[in-house]
């Protein structure tokens, strides 16, 4: 029998009770403190270690030039994807050789190099071209011709002005030294043959090969 005054009737308490054991049951979601979202996995790390184990388990000449490219951004740029950066700077300069050749402001025209990865670059083209003078030096380098020109064409290229080069031979034909030996403008460098022999004569050298490039071409 229902209470008609001022308060709660049975059927209204019952009710209550109905609602209040429906609320309890539901479970509390609290937050959980300290906590970060969880985050993917960017894409290009898992490409980063494939290309690297293909590296070590085929050699280098498995890789195209790009790939190669990849590998040396990877130290250079930490947090990104490297394989549109490294094709970019192949379609603007052509070969590997030549985008380590290209001078610092080229470089820097590729978008995601900065100041510091284009003299990075500049470091490991450096250190390349003293790895190829080793490797030429103290050999018989008509024997091994296309090398000296993959050197020539490292050390030269994107060169804003002309230059006269010098490799010195001694009688076996092993390179005693590699020396610009005049530096010119853009179409033009002197020559001047009395400081050629001389400077030939000082190495004790019994043959020279003369190398003119052509920064306009």
């Amino acid at each position: 029998m229902a209470y008609h005054g001022h308060g709660w009737g049975v059927n209204d308490v019952g009710k209550s009770r109905q609602a209040y054991g429906y609320l309890g049951e539901q479970p509390v979601l609290l937050p959980l403190r300290n906590s970060e979202p969880v985050r993917e996995k960017p894409h290009y790390l898992g490409h980063r270690d494939r290309l690297r184990e293909r590296f070590a388990a085929a050699g280098p000449d498995a890789l195209p030039d790009y790939e190669i490219l990849e590998l040396l951004l990877f130290r250079l740029i930490p947090r990104a994807d490297t394989k549109p950066v490294a094709k970019a700077l192949l379609a603007r300069f052509g070969t590997l050789g030549e985008v380590l050749g290209a001078p610092v402001t080229l470089l820097q025209e590729v978008k995601g190099i900065g100041p510091a990865i284009a003299l990075d670059l500049k470091v490991i083209a450096a250190a390349a071209s003293r790895m190829a003078r080793s490797e030429i030096k103290g050999r018989e380098i008509l024997s091994s011709w296309e090398k000296v020109l993959d050197y020539c064409h490292t050390a030269m290229a994107f060169e804003a002005r002309e230059q006269f080069r010098i490799l010195f031979l001694d009688k076996k034909n092993a390179l005693i030294s590699d020396e610009v030996q005049q530096q010119g403008t853009v179409d033009h460098t002197p020559v001047y043959p009395r400081e050629v022999i001389k400077r030939a004569l000082e190495l004790s050298a019994t043959a020279i090969v003369l190398v003119h490039n052509h920064p306009t071409h």
